[in-house]
């Protein structure tokens, strides 16, 4: 039940709910609820499986992305589109960054991204951001 609620805390911190999966992961990691390579495994699929939530919604929901729950404001997309212009795929390697990640993975969809790259790069960016915090957090 405890790997559930992280891949659950993990999967919407990816999309467009808000939620907090860095607390979660490091708590089940301070109660030794799993190893460490069991909770990296369960948030890095939660997280990147939300992520590809998002480039759905960007790929097939193009014509959606006025409306008021639509994962990313008119200026966050303004923002990652120019930023995915500049830097390409490459880009995805920061989905994991707050703010910027999850318009990116959007982006990605909208500008048809081909979806094997892309899970790639994601599960590459995110992964590395919950090893670092789990190797952060077994020094505390």
């Amino acid at each position: 039940m405890d790997l559930l609620i992280l891949f659950g805390s993990a999967f919407l911190a990816a999309t467009i709910f808000p939620a907090q999966s860095e607390a979660v992961l490091l708590l089940m990691q301070a109660n030794g609820v799993a190893s460490g390579m069991v909770l990296l495994a369960v948030a890095s699929l939660g997280n990147t499986l939300g992520a590809c939530v998002n480039w759905g919604m960007g790929r097939f929901a193009t014509g959606l992305r006025d409306r008021s729950w639509f994962p990313a404001s008119s200026r966050q997309l303004q923002r990652a589109e120019r930023w995915y212009a500049r830097w390409g795929v490459w880009s995805l390697l920061l989905s994991w960054v707050p703010f910027v990640g999850d318009p990116l993975t959007v982006i990605a969809g909208l500008l048809r991204t081909p979806f094997l790259i892309f899970a790639v790069i994601v599960a590459v960016a995110k992964t590395s951001r919950y090893a670092v915090l789990l190797w952060l957090g077994a020094g505390m």
